[in-house]
């Protein structure tokens, strides 16, 4: 599984999904800093400084050219930034683990599942996945309803399993089998 050598820009029909680039420092910072973005991500730090966007930006960029994940910036047509959505990739196991944030002023509008929703199409169709994870800690209950709307199933609950901030928080895994991703489209 290799990825284009360019990263392709993808549209849903409310977003487009292109890649991160510097010029983005600030609205990262003041979408991924806020501390209730940040305490339902496993690795988003609190406080976030535009040294860890700066970071963050140029390791998509060395992740992507290397084929070990690909993210995408999340924005309206006029660019505004709402969150960020991506895959890392486990190639001897052909699957990707999906990862995403938006930002406070955005949530509630379907953001996450529409950008993710094309994403996984992409990771299916372009990538030829034969699976995708995801968890949600598990007092997160929206992102597990993202993930169910993508058509993952549940399949595990891992208690006080991963620690942020020093609390050890729940963990709820979630998988989708490209077989069961090619029904739910022609179903």
């Amino acid at each position: 599984m290799q990825l284009p050598t360019e990263q392709p820009i993808l549209n849903t029909l409310r977003l487009v999904l292109r890649p991160f680039d510097l010029g983005d420092v600030a609205d990262v910072v003041a979408l991924a800093g806020d501390r209730a973005v940040a305490e339902n991500t496993l690795s988003i730090p609190h406080p976030y400084t535009e040294a860890d966007a700066e970071g963050w930006i140029n390791q998509q960029q060395a992740d992507w050219a290397a084929s070990k994940a690909l993210n995408f910036a999340i924005t309206q047509p006029d660019n505004t930034l709402c969150g960020s959505v991506g895959l890392r990739l486990f190639h001897d196991y052909n699957m990707a683990e999906l990862g995403y944030w938006i930002g406070r002023p955005f949530w509630g509008q379907g953001y996450a599942t529409e950008a993710a929703a094309v994403l996984v199409d992409f990771g299916f169709m372009n990538l030829g996945l034969n699976r995708i994870n995801a968890v949600h800690f598990g007092d997160n209950p929206a992102s597990g309803r993202v993930m169910e709307k993508l058509g993952m199933t549940k399949e595990g609950y891992r208690r006080r399993q991963t620690p942020k901030w020093g609390v050890y928080r729940d963990v709820a895994l979630y998988g989708l089998l490209r077989e069961d991703w090619e029904r739910g489209r022609n179903g």
